[in-house]
């Protein structure tokens, strides 16, 4: 079938008449992101009989609608509680968290819903023509350009050190620390698992999350009465829908940078072995370094949800690619979607865009219609949502802690990932306590073993030559880029401050 304007015209007409299946998923899907460890997976996997049964068109919108919801819902508690409801939205409390604190829970909703939307909406129409190209970016990322593109969301531990240099460095050391624990990669030994056998995969993810985020935030809630105030002196927020309104309005005013960010998304969500997390904290990093105002980051900046919201969404059509050009899934919802394709007899991969193109090209453009039923859903929630800040901490601490240890049993199904969650909740506790960054122990607990697989793999490949990770053109740029985002914000500091110094005399003798 021809690739026209008037097949795809055509395919967004049919993806809006399914408003009766995109709508339910897209409920599900926020509600099922804002509880922690509910991930889309999850949720898709509990109600694969159900898609089984309808429709393939029907099962697959469904699902594309629920998985791109939830990248949406985590970021509600991100922003509220301080709790990422996924992975993805862990960059997001960084900043989302702050603004809730200054009183802006309001207006950091209305950014990170306005940012998920964009960038979900823009990395899908680019896929919807960028396909052919997209499908062969896995291609030319090997094992030595992933362990580059990981650095990168690792060098957000020397943004976050920036304050304190020798806390965060260390808070990121333990984090790789931790992440090193399991068998290792090769010869299978165990390494600090204590002779817990659930512990051999390494640590959980989802547990680790839970734990140094939502049961270490409870703890410090029950110090204070209130979320925002600890003075007790909150009043109720008093936004209307005019409010509401003009920050939503605002928040387009970012496009540029939610254009940018959501397509970085999108291509690390192409690439395997890449997701959401990876996704969220490189484009949080690029944003501060080339933000005019670097030293905003941290303290309750809405570019700080705007990048890694934007990348964060845009990773869930860069997923899609790699199962619907080659036939690989790129995720665990990809995974589950191409159960339901084998289960109707259909083929993924090439054949699928022969015999079904309509099919093939209308699961993007589906999630596309998705992302534009999702911002006339939650936008207008905006204002109710920040209201939980005035519930006393009394009530929110207990169900935040029952919910979650709930959150981190549900993916593997082991009483024992409820005290690894506890346990890490108590490092948590501590960490914030002293004045060290869970956000950079959980960065060096996801990406410390994913960077350890893929240099360990260049390295078999390479026959133990270090010089490999100098061998790839592509790799080498993307060193080149490395070192300069983390040269140039010393660099730049450093010529404020002179140029400050500068004109600070002058200033002076001109009075």
């Amino acid at each position: 079938m021809e690739f026209d304007a008037a097949f795809i015209t055509g395919l967004f007409l049919h993806s809006f008449s399914l408003w009766w299946v995109i709508i339910p998923a897209v409920l599900i899907g926020i509600v099922m992101g804002a509880i922690p460890g509910f991930a889309a997976h999850n949720t898709i996997i509990i109600l694969l009989p159900l898609t089984l049964a309808l429709d393939v068109e029907v099962a697959l919108v469904f699902m594309v609608a629920l998985y791109s919801a939830s990248h949406l819902g985590g970021g509600i508690p991100a922003i509220l509680l301080n709790i990422p409801g996924t992975g993805g939205a862990a960059a997001t409390t960084l900043d989302g968290y702050q603004m809730t604190k200054n009183g802006q829970a309001s207006k950091a909703l209305a950014v990170c819903f306005v940012a998920s939307v964009m960038g979900g909406l823009i990395s899908s129409i680019v896929t919807l023509f960028a396909l052919p190209a997209l499908s062969r970016v896995g291609y030319y990322v090997h094992s030595v350009e992933m362990v580059v593109i990981m650095l990168f969301g690792l060098a957000l531990i020397a943004s976050i050190a920036a304050q304190d240099m020798l806390k965060g460095l260390i808070a990121g050391a333990f984090g790789l620390m931790l992440g090193a624990m399991g068998a290792d990669h090769i010869y299978a030994t165990p390494r600090g698992t204590f002779g817990f056998l659930e512990l051999f995969d390494g640590v959980p993810l989802v547990p680790a999350l839970i734990g140094l985020f939502a049961i270490s935030e409870a703890l410090v809630m029950l110090e204070q009465k209130w979320l925002v105030d600890t003075k007790g002196t909150i009043s109720v927020p008093t936004t209307t829908w005019a409010n509401s309104l003009s920050e939503t309005l605002q928040a387009f005013r970012k496009w540029w940078l939610i254009s940018w960010a959501s397509l970085l998304g999108l291509v690390i969500g192409v690439l395997p072995g890449a997701g959401a997390s990876i996704a969220a904290f490189v484009a949080y990093q690029q944003a501060r370094l080339f933000s005019k105002t670097p030293e905003r980051f941290g303290t309750g900046f809405s570019d700080g949800v705007a990048a890694p919201e934007a990348a964060n969404n845009g990773v869930t059509t860069g997923t899609l690619v790699p199962l619907l050009a080659i036939g690989v899934p790129g995720g665990s919802t990809a995974a589950v979607m191409m159960v339901v394709l084998q289960f109707h007899g259909f083929p993924f991969g090439p054949r699928l865009f022969v015999e079904a193109p309509e099919l093939a090209y209308g699961v993007i453009t589906a999630m596309a219609v998705s992302y534009v039923f999702m911002f006339l859903t939650i936008v207008p929630m905006v204002r109710y949502m920040s209201r939980i800040t005035v519930v006393s901490t009394m009530y929110l601490a207990p169900m935040i802690v029952a919910f979650t240890l709930v959150g981190a049993f549900v993916p593997r199904g082991f009483l024992f990932d409820m005290g690894i969650a506890f346990a890490f909740g108590i490092i948590g506790y501590v960490a914030r306590k002293t004045g060290y960054h869970v956000a950079a122990i959980l960065i060096g607990v996801i990406l410390g073993p994913l960077i350890e697989r893929s240099f360990i793999l260049a390295m078999r490949i390479s026959g133990n030559d270090p010089m490999v990770m100098f061998s790839s053109t592509i790799g080498n740029i993307l060193w080149v880029l490395l070192v300069l985002s983390l040269v140039l914000p010393f660099v730049t500091t450093r010529w404020r401050d002179r140029r400050a110094k500068a004109a600070g005399p002058s200033t002076g003798a001109g009075r």
